[in-house]
């Protein structure tokens, strides 16, 4: 194995941090030697050199000095080297056109940049990552480079972007993630030994149903029947937790089924794009307003776009 079909990818987020030992080999196609995760941009007090080096000590030891690739949250004003918005429309093949570029113990790290949009209402909108995430996805699913299609992108931020012709032309965020860690962990609504079960599914599409169904603005209510629910007996800890999930995602894909930027309507197809948890949270959610949806793998779309800009570059 030689070090010039070498690179390391690291997606680095708000919550976590993935970096992946990639090689490139006959045919473009890529391989994942190995893969380590850390903290993320809020958790290491802004000791990103320290951190990122630490993570990737036990290969730059058997590799020597490797180009880095860095995407998300950690180039961003809370980040380690901040990099420009792009403003959409934008094709995330030139994504690489407006890396910051650095050095940091010998390796050269290449910082990706972000997007941003004015939605209808003018409010702004960005992201850092999913760009990259999108680029691996359309690269690997071809029929989706023409026409229009809706993708949902789960997470600490959920994505809900509009494609068209392989274009980004714009999307909106929704704190769904954030919101569910901060209510399980600083709130009323979880008891704080409340101990990990199985997620429970029935509870689940319950907290689904409830904001799914509401009008507009019932979601705080919603959120505290979790609470209430527990005091009557009607739901344990655990099941609170999936259906506290269920309540936010509920309201999630019900703001997404009113968005006027697209038409979320019962024979859209939607692209979800997570981890197999989350895809299936979402599947459930959109499937109970008749959307169909497909799902793909977030690790294969990142590790994806990774190959494309190491390759273009």
């Amino acid at each position: 194995m030689t070090t010039s079909t070498l690179f390391i990818a690291v997606d680095w987020g708000t919550s976590h941090l993935r970096a992946y030992l990639c090689k490139v080999g006959e045919g473009s196609e890529l391989t994942l030697i190995d893969q380590c995760d850390g903290p993320g941009v809020v958790k290491v007090n802004q000791h990103f050199q320290q951190t990122l080096i630490h993570a990737i000590t036990p290969w730059t030891a058997q590799y020597g000095v490797l180009p880095i690739y860095i995407a998300g949250q950690i180039t961003s004003t809370i980040g380690w080297h901040e990099t420009p918005y792009l403003e959409c429309p934008i094709n995330p093949e030139g994504l690489l056109d407006a890396a910051v570029s650095f050095e940091c113990e010998g390796h050269t790290i290449n910082a990706l940049p972000g997007t941003k949009c004015t939605l209808q209402n003018t409010l702004i909108d960005v992201m850092r990552g999913e760009e990259l995430q999108i680029l691996g996805f359309l690269k690997q699913n071809e029929q989706y480079q023409t026409g229009k299609i809706l993708l949902c992108l789960p997470g600490t931020h959920t994505k809900w972007v509009l494609i068209n012709n392989g274009k980004i032309i714009c999307f909106k965020t929704a704190m769904t993630g954030e919101l569910y860690d901060l209510l399980c962990h600083q709130s009323v609504l979880i008891p704080d030994d409340c101990a990990e079960g199985e997620f429970d599914w029935q509870a689940f599409e319950q907290g689904c149903d409830l904001t799914l169904g509401s009008d507009s603005g019932n979601l705080a209510h919603g959120i505290f029947s979790v609470r209430t629910r527990q005091l009557s007996k009607e739901l344990t800890p655990v099941q609170a937790k999936a259906y506290l999930s269920g309540v936010l995602i509920g309201s999630d894909v019900r703001a997404a089924r009113y968005a006027s930027e697209w038409q979320l309507l019962s024979n859209t197809q939607v692209v979800v794009i997570g981890t197999k948890q989350l895809n299936t949270c979402f599947t459930k959610a959109l499937t109970k307003i008749g959307v169909q949806c497909s799902e793909f793998d977030i690790k294969s779309a990142t590790l994806s776009g990774f190959n494309y800009l190491y390759q273009s570059a």
